[in-house]
């Protein structure tokens, strides 16, 4: 079982999973769907969804580092 005071973060690292899961799993339909208006437009989506994957371990290290 999960302790009590580990719940949390276990619930944040979920949460973080399914919405990049799911995101980058509907990702290639965006893009394509996206790519037959303008493919600068599906190229942009991909990187802005990589830059926020990366952006919220960004973001938590710099709320670590000044606890």
């Amino acid at each position: 079982m999960i302790a009590p005071e580990n719940r949390g973060p276990v619930l944040a690292a979920a949460i973080f999973l399914l919405v990049f899961g799911v995101g980058a799993f509907l990702l290639p339909k965006i893009m394509l769907a996206v790519g037959s208006y303008s493919t600068m437009a599906a190229g942009i989506i991909a990187v802005v969804f990589v830059l926020a994957f990366f952006g919220v371990f960004y973001l938590r290290s710099r709320r670590q580092a000044g606890r």
